[in-house]
């Protein structure tokens, strides 16, 4: 099985979970021509911030190691130039410079070196005004599908943030569920 018919297939598992604009942007049989592929270039920078940006998402608990631990600074610039068309990809990028520069200009810093309220704020911001058209696709909106989808399909996500069983035998539909149990994963 190739990446992208697994990356589709989870798609399909998550499809409550994520928005509309990625799962149909994951199930649809996008080819992107080779001159759209690598419309827009992500540095280490961008990888830190997406890395940060995910842990406030999906913060480290006691339980289990977030977003950040899981890799999905890197995970994300890699789904946006390899799965995205290029509007998509613009979209992203654009958004992502916009975070930075509501950064500078609210804080006088950048997103890496605010404090975790001010990122609170900012990604609160992100938030409401991804919600003003929700139909129209966000760099908060596909920054957060994207990290729930590679943090649920991480080794991390499905082996400590969920109970794992590799060979989970006879499948029982009405099995207990204790209260605290973490949600299965396989």
């Amino acid at each position: 099985m190739d990446r992208r018919r697994a990356i589709k297939n989870l798609a399909l598992v998550l499809g409550g979970v994520i928005s509309a604009t990625t799962v149909g942007i994951l199930i649809k049989d996008i080819v992107i021509p080779d001159n759209e592929n690598s419309n827009v270039s992500f540095s280490a920078t961008d990888e830190e911030l997406l890395a940060e940006f995910a842990d406030i998402i999906i913060p480290t608990t006691k339980a289990a190691p977030g977003a950040k631990a899981a890799g999905l600074g890197p995970f994300i610039p890699m789904m946006i130039k390899e799965c995205y068309p290029a509007d998509l990809q613009q979209t992203f990028a654009t958004g992502m410079k916009e975070m930075e520069e509501k950064c500078q200009k609210e804080y006088n810093k950048n997103f890496i070196a605010l404090s975790p309220e001010e990122r609170v704020k900012i990604m609160e911001h992100l938030r409401t005004e991804s919600l003003v058209d929700i139909k129209k696709p966000s760099f908060f909106i596909l920054a957060r599908d994207l990290t729930i989808l590679g943090y649920f399909s991480s080794e991390i996500g499905c082996t400590q943030a969920r109970e794992y069983l590799a060979v989970p035998g006879r499948y029982d539909g009405n099995a207990d569920y204790k209260p605290g149990q973490k949600a299965w994963a396989t």
